[in-house]
């Protein structure tokens, strides 16, 4: 029984042993992990004064989960953010490029956008309407959803002018946004060696301010005609721009031109009725009654001659006219106020009108190869009004305008025969207008000079 007893004594022994040799071997465990957790961190002097202090570590014989609220993270989860992400809506942008035959509805089918969104947005409001209007060559933007509904329709008008139709609920708001305009003024300075139109295009005028500064001394310059090389001009014009991109030209605000060793000068006067007329620096206007030229830019074929030798009846014919050579299809201008008094077929003039100006005057232009749609015989005309195009009908070798000018029925040289002015600038108007010109005189002095110290530092 005593053997019995020491053995289970020496087993208990060993076993507590062994217990105790295993505790040990824990708690050093324990020592040796927080020796080196304090040892990665750097010395009190290092520390940042802003660092928050460590936690103090607790041994408690009743090991517990203690109860701490867990901060909310700034972002979430990857997989939620994934999932808030698929929540977001889609928009497809769709860009069409309008092409000719094309109207709203077929771009809509082709776009497979909704027609009941066709009629919602052309009959929400007027400018709904505008979008019915499309211009080949431009774009046309539809945003959709998710489901392709349409969300978003856009077309750009011009550099301007943007229309933007949104949707709300079931209904479309229409709106446009405009961009604002700056105006700057530009000027340059050119010599004729060839044209006025080609040498314009070489001082950087573009087709509508060289048409500009023809009709502006139409009056006074034959541009067919009286031109000669080393004729001047100096222009000083508006410049439109929209985010600092030039966009359109604005008008010419004053102009010089010498023709053959003459001076004339332009400056624009805005009337108190807002209309636009240009005068010499001294309030003369720069209008005469009618214009020299029917044709912009033609030869001169023929001139006036009452002892031509007539090119198709090979026999002395009077060229009671002048004619003026243009491709077919030129316009015709009419070069004064008046009443269409003819318009037809009239023997070897081919298509002709008549004009009549006031009691005294009567013009001719012959040869025509169509009219001008919408006036007939009776219709009143303003100066520079289209009323047909250049031809070769009738007795004609070629494609030209044959015109002619009358004073009380005799025909009279369109190149030599002196024109009445138009009316002066109204006295009561004439302080407000020399205000006006100072400054546009000014301009164009600078400019002038600017020009001509830059020709001669090259």
């Amino acid at each position: 029984m005593k053997s019995e007893q020491l053995l289970y004594f020496q087993i208990s022994v060993i076993f507590v042993k062994k217990r105790t040799l295993n505790i040990f071997v824990l708690a050093l465990g324990v020592l040796f992990t927080i020796s080196a957790s304090y040892a990665l961190i750097a010395p009190d002097d290092d520390l940042d004064k802003n660092a928050v202090p460590a936690p103090e570590i607790v041994i408690s014989d009743n090991i517990s989960t203690p109860d701490v609220s867990t901060p909310q993270l700034e972002s979430l989860p990857e997989d939620q953010a994934i999932d808030e992400i698929a929540k977001e809506p889609t928009v497809t942008t769709l860009t069409h490029r309008i092409k000719n035959g094309e109207n709203l509805s077929v771009i809509f089918e082709k776009m497979a956008l909704s027609k009941k969104d066709l009629y919602r947005i052309t009959h929400s409001n007027d400018l709904g309407k505008q979008f019915a209007h499309l211009r080949v060559g431009k774009e046309l933007i539809a945003k959709t959803d998710a489901e392709g509904q349409l969300q978003e329709l856009i077309y750009r008008k011009n550099a301007i002018e943007t229309l933007i139709a949104t949707r709300h609920s079931d209904n479309f708001d229409v709106t446009i946004q405009t961009k604002d305009i700056k105006t700057q003024v530009a000027s340059t300075k050119g010599t004729i060696q060839s044209s006025l139109f080609l040498d314009g295009k070489k001082a950087g005028l573009n087709d509508n301010l060289v048409m500009r500064l023809a009709n502006i001394f139409a009056w006074d310059i034959d541009f067919a005609l009286n031109l000669r090389k080393g004729d001047q001009f100096t222009v000083v014009y508006e410049k439109h721009l929209v985010d600092g991109q030039q966009v359109d030209d604005g008008e010419i605000i004053s102009a010089e031109f010498v023709n053959q060793g003459q001076t004339f000068t332009a400056v624009r006067f805005i009337e108190p009725d807002g209309s636009k007329h240009y005068y010499t620096p001294d309030g003369k206007s720069l209008r005469k009654a009618f214009l020299r030229t029917p044709v912009a830019f033609a030869r001169i074929s023929s001139p006036f001659n009452l002892h031509r030798k007539h090119p198709v009846l090979n026999r002395i014919r009077a060229h009671k006219g002048v004619d003026y050579a243009a491709r077919t299809g030129t316009p015709v201008k009419t070069t004064g106020d008046g009443r269409i008094i003819f318009r037809g077929r009239k023997g070897g003039y081919g298509r002709t009108v008549v004009v009549k100006h006031g009691q005294k005057y009567t013009t001719l232009y012959a040869h025509l190869s169509g009219f001008k749609r919408g006036l007939k015989t009776g219709s009143r005309v303003k100066q520079g009004q289209v009323i047909g195009y250049v031809g070769q009908s009738g007795l004609a070798t070629g494609p030209h305008l044959h015109y002619e000018f009358r004073i009380n029925g005799v025909h009279r040289n369109p190149l030599t025969v002196k024109l009445p002015h138009a009316n002066p600038i109204k006295k009561s108007l004439l302080a407000e207008f020399k205000a006006q010109a100072q400054p546009l005189l000014a301009q164009l002095n600078k400019a002038k000079a600017s020009h001509l110290l830059a020709q001669n530092q090259q």
